[in-house]
């Protein structure tokens, strides 16, 4: 049986977005390297196509490689530690369009297949949304390109202004947490099963993600400045995708999972865990905003405010104080073992929520994003509890 339409729909979506980024450079521009940890942009303009042909066509539908070299090539991203660097020159890399040709071939192939519908349908969900988390982590990456090496589209200047943030919290009485996802209820990445329960005691949660304003005072006792900020002439002033701006005090602070457990504590309070995230967000359901591609930057964390948590979803992730572990029941996808399983090794934690450059379909609660403490190029902020126990 062939794949339902809206696959094709939503495959045909994802590559919109994905190469729309890709458009956004300047031509000499696919060889930088935004990130210095990671690969130059040439990698992923063919990793994206690469991924889906190894899946879909070679695991899937067992069709012989038309391009190995390729295939190999792009087939892994790296996760380093902060710090190492990768040693390959631009001369290492291939033309551009040889690449592109071979990005064509394969998107004519996956066509095909999904035509067919020779591949299980959870490949395919797999595909769609491993691109759509590129369309995020390639955002942030070329955050850290120059101004100089990308095109600005139309209508992607910033929000500055908005309402203050009157620091609030709001209590959540002692309860049931759910957390996790259940098996045949829909598709799911391997860590986001098995669906189970936890009882949390009381606790109080900021009604706003920490602001830049906050911050602000947090550095002038001496913290160091998150790495979006640039000091100029006096003046603080933060990176946005297309060029700096005066320092909006209302918009989230973007920091490392360090940096936001070092405020929490100078707060007098903590970070929140997984299940007590899970546990506000189902006392406001319909907190979010911001998020599946609506802005290239963040906006107040006022913008939209409900009567209960403001912006669960969307406006930048949210870092938690969990460490990314498997839930009880776990299993490795075969197809993709090392999706999840390479990183529980208590070395990254666990981020709730959405950014705005966040694809619509990561908003469901069992969704579970992971980074380094100490990774400083992603879209996440945080917001602080007060234990009640």
């Amino acid at each position: 049986m062939a794949p339902k339409p809206h696959l094709a729909e939503a495959l045909a979506a994802a590559r919109e977005r994905t190469d729309e980024l890709f458009g956004l450079l300047v031509p000499d521009a696919m060889y930088d390297r935004p990130i210095p940890e990671r690969h130059r942009n040439i990698f992923y303009l063919g990793h994206l196509e690469a991924f889906d042909w190894n899946l879909i066509c070679r695991r899937g539908m067992d069709q012989p490689s038309f391009h190995p070299e390729f295939d190999k090539l792009f087939e892994f991203g790296i996760d380093p530690p902060i710090g190492r660097l990768p040693e390959d020159k631009p001369s290492d890399w291939p033309a551009v369009a040889e690449v592109h040709r071979y990005n064509q071939r394969v998107r004519e192939g996956i066509d095909r297949a999904l035509i067919s519908g020779g591949a299980p349908e959870q490949y395919w969900h797999v595909a769609i949304e491993h691109r759509l988390m590129h369309a995020e982590t390639f955002a942030y990456m070329l955050h850290n390109l120059d101004p100089n090496r990308k095109l600005a589209p139309a209508g992607s200047e910033p929000v500055l202004a908005g309402a203050p943030a009157t620091p609030t919290s709001i209590e959540v009485p002692a309860g049931i947490a759910v957390l996790g996802k259940r098996r045949g209820n829909g598709f799911g990445w391997d860590n986001e099963f098995e669906e189970h329960c936890a009882r949390i005691p009381a606790f109080a949660m900021d009604k706003y993600k920490v602001t830049n304003g906050q911050y602000l005072e947090f550095v002038k006792r001496g913290a160091s400045a998150p790495f979006f900020w640039v000091r100029r002439g006096g003046e603080w002033f933060q990176r946005t995708m297309f060029g700096a701006v005066p320092l909006p005090l209302e918009w989230p602070v973007y920091v490392t999972q360090e940096e936001a457990t070092a405020f929490a504590l100078w707060s007098g309070k903590a970070l929140p865990t997984e299940a007590q995230f899970h546990r506000a967000m189902d006392r406001s359901p319909n907190g979010g905003g911001n998020y599946d591609f609506r802005s290239w930057d963040p906006v107040p964390v006022t913008a939209g405010a409900e009567k209960g948590f403001a912006q669960l979803r969307g406006n930048g992730w949210e870092w938690t104080s969990t460490v990314f572990e498997p839930f009880s029941g776990f299993e490795p996808f075969p197809f993709y073992p090392g999706y999840s399983a390479n990183f529980f090794d208590g070395q990254h934690y666990v981020l709730k929520g959405a950014s705005a450059r966040t694809a619509a379909c990561f908003l469901r609660p069992s969704f579970r994003n992971w980074f380094r403490p100490n990774y400083p190029y992603v879209y996440a902020g945080f917001r602080c509890v007060e234990n009640r126990a």
